[in-house]
């Protein structure tokens, strides 16, 4: 009953965001910079997040929220949170400043270390990806509403996987028993792509590189619910709220348990150091 009240001001609060994320981006009128880390963001990512924080904090005033655009707290402060929003208000800010659209608003909540509710909202298609633990994952676009699932990979099919417009393949084809096996497709923002996997319009995503907890909570609760999974490049499962730092290592999105995974993706060590 939590979940399910939350469920709905959470999607309007994520398609409000989304919305005016759009409205800057069509304008074009908006300012860029890098942050310390070198990721880039913009006057929109900020104005998203403001608007974020003002909605959860009128829903839950006593939930935390913490935001890639935001200070994070010291471990010791938040390690026994028993719940706390974790949001990424523009998932794609590099897709938005190369004008291909694909950029999305991404708002979880987790509890006990586990994402429980995750709302996924891509302003381009207004559609929205959602999903709460134990009642299915779903993908609406205005008041149709379809429950959606990984696809069925068989044994000797052509593994789909999505893939980055902003990485070198080969990175891919690396990770791969069977490259020449394989179908790319490309999209922008992680969570879009994670998505894409969760509605079976790809088997997998391979993700290398630098992300953070607030790339993958939103979408865990999805995949998941769609019959999927999200694991670290050594096949175990993701962690959050564990550590200093919310730095992701090296994550796969996967399909149905049944397909052996294992067998068509070499496992790996993660290209950094966790904190």
């Amino acid at each position: 009953m939590f979940l399910s009240r939350l469920l709905e001001p959470v999607k309007d609060a994520a398609r409000a965001a989304g919305d005016t994320l759009w409205s800057i981006y069509q304008s074009g009128d908006y300012e860029a910079k890098h942050k310390a880390d070198e990721s880039p963001v913009t006057s929109a990512d900020l104005a998203a997040n403001a608007m974020i924080l003002h909605a959860l904090t009128e829903l839950a005033p006593d939930i935390p929220i913490v935001s890639e655009e935001m200070h994070l707290l010291p471990l010791r402060q938040r390690q026994d949170w028993p719940r706390y929003w974790l949001i990424d208000p523009m998932d794609g800010t590099q897709e938005f400043i190369a004008r291909s659209g694909d950029f999305a608003v991404s708002i979880a909540l987790v509890e006990h270390g586990w994402p429980v509710l995750g709302v996924i909202y891509w302003p381009k298609e207004q559609i929205w990806y959602y999903a709460t633990r134990g009642h299915g994952a779903f993908k609406q676009q205005q008041h149709l509403i379809n429950r959606i699932q990984v696809n069925q990979h068989q044994s000797g099919e052509v593994l789909k996987i999505a893939v980055s417009r902003r990485q070198p393949i080969e990175h891919i084809h690396q990770l791969l028993n069977k490259p020449a096996c394989s179908e790319f497709i490309a999209l922008g923002s992680c969570s879009l792509k994670s998505c894409l996997v969760a509605e079976g319009g790809a088997d997998c995503y391979l993700r290398l590189g630098p992300t953070g907890e607030w790339d993958t909570a939103a979408v865990h609760v999805i995949v998941e619910e769609a019959g999927g999974k999200i694991l670290d490049s050594q096949f175990a499962p993701l962690s959050y709220n564990q550590r200093e730092t919310l730095s992701n290592p090296d994550f796969m999105v996967i399909g149905r348990s049944e397909v052996p995974w294992t067998e068509l993706i070499r496992a790996h060590s993660a290209t950094r150091t966790l904190g």
